[in-house]
């Protein structure tokens, strides 16, 4: 268990328009930067069991609450969540820090996030780490229409874009019983049931299979999501189909060195054709669901460590 004050004190920092709450370790590891972003429903103490390995292994390490999160700016419009401008809030961390690039992890929406960095931003990356949610290819026709047309309208990410403010309002209701529902681990397979899953936990009187983390631990993410509510977080499901038309002109091909690290029992899926658009890519699989680096912390950091240490050496012998 890790208490808040153990993980680093923030810095508000203006970049790209807006004022990010940052969190940064290992400054004295200048030069060799990597900055974690986290998912949804999350905030960057999900990476605390990451930070003081990283540092010790001689990074620079920097995790921002990304826009919509924590003490972060939480921009009134829709589209300013878009994947131009979370992109170009890491790009704007990069310039704050005075670095060209930087190693890059990502969790759930963060690895979306940071694939999109590669694609938009490609000479800002020099290597690439992403937990749970691979590349997402290009699809004929937008990703919301496409989920709606195969999933149906209550699928979340359908819901949230036909149905704004709907669920906002139940999770803001519901905070604390909507964040202990859904961190959890060695859950039952579950049946699908009618209705909207996220507003259904959000309403759930018993959690199923076993916490992720400590009371103490989850409070953090409680007291923070009853602070800021859940609208600018869930504004990034909002943009989806707008990210689609944003990228339709990027080079679809990541060439960077990447590492994928998947959770055996995570419901999102694994990609059948990672190589094809990623074709630097590792593969692990860990056995675990979906909240991986709180999950298994240590089998992570290790994953993460020693691939990290191949790259070195290869970037050594070239």
């Amino acid at each position: 268990m890790i208490s808040q004050s153990q993980f680093p004190t923030p810095t508000l920092i203006s970049v790209n328009g807006v004022e990010l709450e940052v969190f940064e370790a290992g400054r004295e590891n200048a030069g060799r930067p990597i900055v974690l972003c986290h998912g949804w429903p999350e905030h960057a103490f999900s990476w605390r069991h990451q930070v003081p390995a990283l540092v010790a292994a001689g990074y620079h390490v920097i995790v921002p609450n990304q826009r919509g999160y924590g003490n972060s700016s939480r921009p009134g419009a829709v589209t300013d969540y878009d994947i131009e401008h979370l992109t170009g809030d890491l790009v704007g961390l990069l310039d704050h820090y005075r670095y060209q690039d930087a190693t890059f992890v990502g969790h759930d929406w963060g690895s979306m996030v940071v694939w999109g960095l590669a694609l938009l931003h490609p000479g800002r990356v020099k290597r690439l780490i992403n937990l749970s949610v691979p590349y997402q290819e290009r699809w004929e026709k937008p990703w919301v229409e496409m989920m709606e047309t195969i999933l149906g309208g209550d699928f979340y990410f359908v819901h949230f874009n036909r149905q704004p403010g709907v669920a906002d309002a139940v999770l803001d209701q519901n905070t604390s019983r909507f964040l202990r529902n859904l961190y959890r681990k060695n859950q039952p397979p579950m049946a699908l049931e009618p209705g909207m899953m996220m507003i259904n936990l959000a309403r759930q009187e018993t959690p199923s299979g076993e916490p992720v983390m400590s009371d103490s631990e989850l409070a953090v993410f409680v007291s923070a999501f009853e602070a800021s509510g859940f609208t600018g977080s869930i504004n990034w499901y909002r943009n989806l189909d707008r990210n689609w038309h944003l990228l339709a002109d990027a080079n679809p091909i990541i060439q960077q060195p990447a590492l994928m690290i998947y959770g055996d029992q995570d419901p999102v899926a694994k990609s059948e054709n990672l190589s094809d658009f990623v074709p630097n890519v590792e593969v692990v699989n860990l056995d675990c669901g979906h909240w991986i680096q709180q999950e298994k912390p240590q089998e992570t950091n290790q994953t993460i460590l020693n691939w990290l240490e191949r790259q070195e050496v290869k970037a050594s012998l070239l």
